[in-house]
């Protein structure tokens, strides 16, 4: 199963290791940064993985009402 989202379809991004040499900074290393994914029961009773700023829009909309 891939790392993204269900609802926004957030996933992976690239990030670089920058190490300062003198004047210049040297890109190194470049590795991956997962998004922070949480299980959510949706009331049918599914459970989906949703990134952690789609569920804190979602208890947002919940608790307004």
């Amino acid at each position: 199963m891939a790392k993204v989202c269900a609802l926004c379809g957030k996933k992976y991004q690239v990030a670089t290791t920058r190490v300062k040499t003198r004047s210049a900074y040297n890109p190194t290393s470049r590795h991956r940064q997962q998004p922070n994914l949480q299980w959510y029961r949706l009331p049918n009773g599914k459970r989906i993985k949703v990134c952690a700023s789609c569920l804190k829009k979602m208890t947002r909309q919940t608790t307004k009402k």
